[in-house]
């Protein structure tokens, strides 16, 4: 019978439970987008789960969307990134990078450059900057000729990645980032082969993937989707065709992942899952919404077709967290205020369980 803890095949990797470290942002990079040694014992205090996914890691200075995070686009960032990726293997661990790409959730305050995206539309609410939050301006329109530059630059990053150590990578094509844009029905206004009807919104994701797969190889290469989310205002028309039409050509790619959001009702992801022919990462609760996921979730997910569980907010404070659900042992609480407070504090100040004597 499949459990949490049954090994699985990923690609190459062999990991030892299905247990995943979702990407979350953590705003604890240096300046100039580089990793630093505490995100490296970060990593690697978590290294039990049967694969991690970082935090969000821009691909380019125009692909930043918050400070204080990191890239993965000079040779300075990349030798940043080994001494984590060697701490994480170094305790038994895999690790995939996810190439995020902000698009219109950025701000010239924090890039130095206007933000860009698939139509001259902002962001619904305020965006982070240096000096604090500001309304999301208004981004640039990419010309058609400049969209291919922007889905390669994902595959740029892949290369990267893979010098830096990382086992793979995932490319954040969910909650209202680039891809998310482009395959929006509000966000992408476009009249051109990047807009409009299904067949052309899906049209960068799928370049996107296509170039990262070509430049790193399928096995190496995952995608986040949200399907019917609606972070910074995203609105989606046709959500069941929308991803039926994106999971088809993923399928033809043969790459390592899908990683889904419980964004939509359930009735719409077991459709999905049954659309998609290859491993399915689940992450059965709305990101950042009033709950965790929890073992329950996770059984109830594996027993409806899913491969592995995602498992966010739990991991800040749980360092242990697949040993803690072994056990069923007590979920330390997070303290949220620390998400994004910078420091050590709330970042490796969390301990494994303690055994009473």
């Amino acid at each position: 019978m499949t459990t949490l803890f049954t090994s699985y095949r990923l690609g190459g990797l062999t990991l030892p439970n299905r247990v995943v470290m979702a990407p979350m942002t953590r705003v604890r990079a240096a300046a100039g987008g580089l990793a630093t040694p505490s995100m490296a014992a970060y990593y690697a205090q978590r290294a039990t789960a049967g694969l991690i996914v970082s935090e969000g890691v821009q691909p380019s200075v125009i692909g930043q969307s918050n400070p204080g995070t990191p890239g993965l686009h000079t040779d300075e960032q990349v030798a940043a990134w080994r001494p984590v990726t060697a701490a994480v293997h170094a305790n038994g661990g895999r690790i995939f990078a996810q190439i995020m790409h902000g698009g219109r959730v950025s701000h010239p305050d924090t890039t130095g450059v206007r933000p860009v995206g698939p139509s001259a539309v902002p962001a619904v609410g305020e965006v982070f900057t240096p000096t604090g939050p500001q309304p999301a301006p208004t981004p640039r329109a990419l010309d058609t000729t400049e969209v291919p530059e922007h889905a390669r630059s994902y595959a740029l990053a892949a290369r990267r990645a893979v010098d830096a150590g990382f086992d793979g990578v995932e490319l954040h094509g969910a909650n209202g980032y680039l891809i998310s844009q482009f395959l929006s029905s509000n966000a992408n206004l476009r009249t051109d082969r990047y807009g409009g009807p299904v067949a052309h919104r899906i049209r960068f994701a799928v370049e996107a993937v296509s170039a990262t797969v070509e430049a790193v190889g399928a096995a190496r290469t995952g995608i986040r989707l949200s399907p019917g989310g609606t972070f910074w205002g995203v609105e989606e028309s046709d959500v069941r065709e929308l991803y039926t039409a994106l999971l088809t050509e993923l399928a033809r790619l043969d790459v390592a992942y899908v990683h889904l959001e419980a964004t939509a009702d359930e009735e719409t992801l077991v459709a999905l899952r049954r659309a998609w022919p290859g491993t399915l990462v689940m992450n059965p609760v709305l990101p950042m919404g009033p709950k965790q996921t929890g073992r329950d979730d996770a059984d109830r997910w594996l027993g409806m077709g899913a491969d592995l569980i995602s498992f966010g907010r739990a991991f800040i404070a749980n360092p242990d967290l697949v040993e803690r659900l072994r056990g069923s042992l007590p979920i330390a609480p997070v303290d949220e205020a620390t998400y994004y407070q910078g420091g050590d504090a709330g970042y490796l100040t969390y301990s494994a369980h303690q055994y009473a004597a």
